[in-house]
């Protein structure tokens, strides 16, 4: 097949998620997110058995050569990604989100943490039992890519989900911090993995590790206030709509590329530049014409990755290779992971006492609500050539799949079982 441009790849991804997600709204009618991710998954199983039954169609290998074309990694971690994020944190209520600090924290954080060791320690008992060859680091990197839950893929959901305010705020809040921790985390067992440092080097020590998630965590956040406050003063002073948009697209795009030559988070800087705009920005440095603006546009960009985004999620599948055990495991990772998610949010929650902040029910719907996306596939295409990265990206698949249309499209029915009928009509009022 001919090699695409980039401006021709692209063409082809923005026509098909507008066709798809034409056919899912007057067909499917689920939520875009998930839609999309049917259709394309559907599209792609269509083209490889095409081609198993007519080989000299070629449809398998044309889909296959077009999916090989996109850097994923790269694509959404270093193109995508900020946008999303900051389109997603302009719409988070600061001030729950502040009421839910600690327990935010505790779960992006701690409840990262201990996601990665339940899932990695498990993985390697199952991979041990099954005979297939998978070192400890490397269920540990898979426990590191599969646990931060996906801001995208989340906040997605949530706007066709009823949940109370404060509840949305917590679960909106930790999607979009927890990422950039789960990048940090992976960073470091990478570096373990293949032997030398985060950020070149020949080896990484345990205060290389400490130092390392402090300043990209940290780092990050401090980055974002900075740039978010630079652009606050900015738009305080002028009043010209067009100019102030361009000014919070420059924030996002200046605050990704900085971080990437600072060597800090660039999703927590983004994340944290767009909850300055977000609620003090949108109320003290903005006039009534540029909030209209500024969400319509922000709405408009969050809308058009989202589609191109979980378009390329459903297409992915003709990359993965399972055969013999690793299809078992494949199967066995899902429960897997949702064990995992539960200990790590009710344990860090739980140790700090800060269950009874929290709507009755929370735990379970943070547990199934805790969708994972584009980051996680990302991070695992992302590995080095080994003889186990293509166990890591068919695990890592199959989770993702299972968490956006499975957890997905149960979420509601999650909610109206564990959250009580009082809160529910909170939410209803809102």
């Amino acid at each position: 097949m001919t090699q695409l441009s980039l401006f021709n790849l692209a063409t082809l991804m923005v026509a098909l998620a507008a066709i798809f997600g034409y056919l899912n709204h007057r067909l499917l009618k689920l939520p875009p997110p998930i839609g999309l991710v049917i259709i394309a998954l559907l599209a792609s199983l269509i083209a490889v058995g095409l081609d198993a039954l007519l080989p000299d169609l070629g449809f398998g290998a044309a889909v296959r050569a077009t999916v090989l074309q996109i850097d994923f990694n790269e694509t959404l971690m270093e193109g995508m990604l900020g946008f999303l994020l900051f389109a997603g944190a302009l719409h988070v209520d600061l001030r729950q989100l502040y009421d839910g600090r600690w327990a935010i924290a505790a779960m992006a954080t701690v409840g990262v943490l201990i996601s990665t060791f339940v899932v990695g320690l498990l993985s390697y008992g199952l991979v041990s039992l099954l005979g297939v060859d998978l070192p400890l680091i490397y269920c540990l990197l898979f426990g590191a890519l599969i646990s931060p839950t996906d801001p995208v893929a989340v906040l997605g959901i949530l706007k066709t989900v009823k949940v109370p305010p404060s509840l949305e705020a917590k679960i909106a809040g930790e999607s979009l911090f927890n990422d950039g921790v789960g990048v940090v985390i992976f960073t470091i067992l990478l570096a373990i993995a293949v032997g030398g440092s985060a950020h070149g080097g020949e080896g990484i020590g345990s205060l290389d590790v400490l130092e390392l998630f402090v300043v990209e965590v940290l780092g990050g956040v401090l980055l974002g206030l900075a740039g978010g406050g630079l652009a606050f003063l900015l738009l305080r002073s002028i009043d010209e709509h067009n100019l102030e948009v361009l000014i919070t697209l420059a924030l996002v795009m200046g605050s990704d590329a900085l971080a990437g030559i600072l060597h800090v988070s660039g999703p927590i800087a983004v994340v944290c530049a767009g909850l300055v705009i977000g609620t003090p920005g949108r109320k003290y440095a903005m006039s009534q014409t540029t909030r209209d603006h500024v969400r319509t546009f922000w709405s408009l960009i969050d809308e058009i990755l989202n589609a191109v985004l979980f378009l390329i999620i459903g297409f992915e599948v003709v990359a993965i290779q399972v055969t013999g055990e690793v299809s078992f495991l494949v199967l066995a990772a899902i429960p897997l992971v949702l064990i995992a998610r539960f200990i790590g949010v009710a344990v860090p929650l739980g140790l700090l006492g800060l269950k009874r902040r929290f709507t009755q029910g929370s735990v379970a719907v943070l547990t199934w609500g805790g969708l994972r996306g584009g980051i996680s596939v990302a991070l695992a295409l992302s590995l080095p050539s080994s003889p186990f990265k293509a166990t890591i990206l068919a695990a890592t698949y199959g989770v993702v799949i299972f968490t956006i249309i499975v957890q997905g499209l149960t979420v509601t029915r999650v909610v109206k079982a564990f959250v009580p009928q009082g809160d529910a009509a909170e939410a209803d009022g809102r």
